[in-house]
């Protein structure tokens, strides 16, 4: 079975760190990169091609709502909003 490529997005380093910790611990989920912000996001994104993103809404330079409008002209993809 194909895993289920997740991408975190949150501007916090602990949050960062119990999602990834927490999601690797399912076999069928694999966390493939975190972004400390909409840019860092943007770019793993385009290369990484996650299957579903965790986003924080409260960031700086960009709040999650304002960056998931942006994202989904360009990059559809479900995403999954966490506010911490």
């Amino acid at each position: 079975m194909k895993k289920i490529r997740v991408l975190i997005v949150d501007d916090s380093a602990v949050v960062r760190k119990v999602f990834s910790e927490e999601l690797s611990k399912y076999p069928d989920i694999e966390i493939i990169g975190t972004a400390p912000d909409p840019f860092v996001a943007r770019d793993k994104i385009v290369a990484l091609q996650p299957d579903v993103i965790t986003l924080d809404i409260e960031m700086p330079r960009m709040d999650g709502l304002t960056f998931l409008r942006k994202l989904m002209k360009h990059y559809p993809l479900p995403t999954i909003i966490v506010s911490s």
